[in-house]
């Protein structure tokens, strides 16, 4: 894999990564589920969010940016 292919690529995964935890800490039902199974490492997830909202927007907006230069 090239670096130019990485540095494409790298942004969706700090995108995803901000997707996923985001919505596994905002859906009330899968908080409830998350709080009844998994316990600690529930609020451990949970003390990433501000970290995964960050992820969310800053991944998002470099992705979009890299497919907005590879499209000129």
């Amino acid at each position: 894999m090239t670096p130019q292919k990485l540095d494409f690529i790298f942004p969706f995964i700090v995108f995803l990564y901000g997707l996923i935890v985001v919505f596994v800490l905002e859906t009330p039902f899968l908080v409830k589920i998350g709080q009844e199974k998994m316990g600690t490492a529930f609020q451990n997830l949970a003390r990433h969010k501000s970290l995964a909202w960050i992820c969310f927007f800053v991944g998002g907006l470099w992705a979009a940016q890299n497919i907005w230069h590879s499209s000129l």
